[in-house]
């Protein structure tokens, strides 16, 4: 399978690429419903997608856009009463094999590679091509392979194993995956979530490149700007329903968020106010990784001081070590140089160790590193200070659950029950649920890495405005963020690292786009 990239295409507002009237509609949902046990995710929702168009899906977490394409996928079953139509003529999607065959892929926000497998093994997985000996025919797979990621501009070996691939990497892999199916419509949830700034401009380049081959993309995303982007129709969802369906064009950013949570823009971001105090609570010194990894960022003579009340941003590109910086702080990695808390000199040589100091991480992977997806919203929560209620040795269940309840409605946590389990919850509402484990236990610094990746505009304001809150209340704050816009709206100052070490830290006055991302590229 081989498609030619063939450029950007010039395109207007929106989005009409000069065929728009000859599209028709390949998929049709109407009237899907679906009932969980005490949730009710979807309610007589409508879907129409065309082939050869760019449908955004937009809504908060827990609007139902995953339920949905999970149905859509033959991942999950609708309640009875819905219709699906392919070309017209109504279909009963068994599984995703049975999607598949009727021209629909998915590419999940969550990674679904196999690590010990190569690139074009992971490609062609379950569908290897087989020779005249009936053995997999390796030289064509891999030669196949390589044509797909010639045409993503991806610079890795077909033969490569995915263990060695960076987060953004895997992604991509993910994208390959589905283009060589040759699909009729490919659902994309929050596809650039994990890219760097040129993985995203190559991704938005190939689904314009899909669109001309007449490929329908369903593409889920919190960033606003590339549904303005990339998009040629909206179709909003709130809280289970269909809001509206709506071209591009006739759509106003203030409009979409509107009709996304029920509010206008000005009303979801306050003014930034600083809190930050002449008192240091965290200082780092001549901090160095002593043992990189091949594909790792080598972290060295890094330094940086954080104040008390002070919200400390810390951008850089994708591998240049910002994260790794984090976890020598916070016990993951070893490291030489030195660590100042409270003016005091610490040995931080674990994680209990930095717990014991006051330090609280919110990790940017929550689902393998945040959570134990297994257990309940209240078990989570209470995971990180269960001493509280347990003076005894026997939990105090009432008062553990008192506390919980608090931090979901002041955290807007979308959940039935605060003993429904982390799995079934939502992408950002299971974000809120790490968040608020560490919040509760009262940290004196709190290193936040990624803290808004995968949740919706709401969301992010009431994560905004509790990390202001926190500041407030005198706690250091470190937040790593790939979103530029995100960190300069809400630190006091920029950290901005490049190739390992830390290459400007700037003030807020100073730190303007453009300076932060000359810091970050050299």
């Amino acid at each position: 399978m081989a498609i030619r990239s063939r450029g950007v295409v010039p395109r207007g507002r929106s989005g009409c690429t000069g065929k728009t009237a000859a599209m028709t509609d390949f998929l049709e949902m109407r009237a899907i419903s679906k009932t969980f046990p005490g949730v009710r995710a979807l309610n007589h929702v409508d879907l129409r997608v065309r082939r050869g168009e760019v449908h955004a899906l937009a809504g908060e977490n827990g609007a139902g856009k995953s339920t949905l394409m999970k149905i859509m996928t033959g991942v999950s079953r609708a309640d009875p009463g819905g219709t699906i139509l392919i070309e017209g003529q109504p279909v009963d999607i068994g599984d995703p094999v049975h999607a598949r065959q009727l021209g629909i892929s998915i590419i999940y926000q969550e990674l679904s590679v196999v690590e010990n497998l190569t690139v074009a093994e992971n490609l062609f997985l379950a569908r290897e091509p087989v020779g005249r000996s009936g053995l997999i025919d390796t030289r064509r797979m891999n030669r196949d392979a390589g044509t797909i990621l010639d045409m993503l501009e991806m610079d890795i070996p077909a033969t490569a194993p995915v263990a060695r691939l960076s987060i953004g990497q895997k992604q991509m892999i993910e994208i390959a995956k589905a283009i060589s199916y040759n699909s009729k419509i490919i659902v994309m949830d929050e596809p650039t979530a994990a890219l760097s700034q040129h993985e995203t401009l190559t991704l938005l380049r190939i689904v314009r490149t899909l669109r001309e081959r007449n490929v329908g993309i369903v593409y889920i995303t919190h960033r606003l700007d590339e549904i303005f982007e990339i998009a040629d129709r909206v179709t909003i969802l709130r809280d289970g329903t269909t809001i509206d369906s709506l071209p591009i064009a006739s759509v106003t950013r203030d409009l979409l968020v509107r009709k996304m949570v029920d509010r206008e823009l000005s009303q979801l971001y306050g003014t930034h106010e600083s809190y930050a105090t002449e008192t240091v609570v965290l200082a780092a010194a001549g901090l160095t990784l002593r043992h990189p990894t091949p594909h790792g960022a080598k972290v060295r003579d890094v330094s940086f001081a954080l104040h008390q009340g002070e919200v400390l941003g810390f951008f850089g590109l994708i591998g240049a070590g910002r994260t790794e910086i984090m976890e020598m702080i916070f016990g993951i990695r070893p490291c030489q140089g030195e660590i100042h808390i409270g003016g005091e000199l610490v040995q931080i040589r674990s994680p209990a160790d930095a717990i014991a100091h006051g330090i609280g991480f919110v990790t940017e992977d929550r689902k393998s590193q945040g959570l134990v997806l297994g257990m309940t919203v209240r078990e989570n929560f209470s995971l990180t200070h269960l001493e509280e209620y347990s003076p005894l040795q026997f939990i105090d269940r009432a008062a553990e659950g008192a506390r919980c309840r608090a931090f979901v409605a002041t955290l807007g946590i979308k959940t039935p029950t605060i003993e429904q389990r982390a799995v079934n919850l939502s992408g950002g509402n299971q974000q809120k649920v790490v968040i608020a484990k560490w919040v509760a236990r009262r940290p004196r610094i709190l290193i936040v890495d990624e803290p808004t990746r995968g949740i919706d505009i709401g969301a992010k304001a009431e994560v905004h405005a509790l990390l202001a809150r926190l500041a407030r209340e005198g706690i250091g704050i470190i937040v790593i963020s790939s979103d530029l816009p995100e960190v300069l709206a809400i630190s006091d100052r920029v950290a901005v690292v490049k190739e390992g070490r830390i290459s400007g830290i700037l003030t807020r006055a100073d730190a303007s786009q453009e300076r932060v991302m000359q810091a970050a590229t050299g």
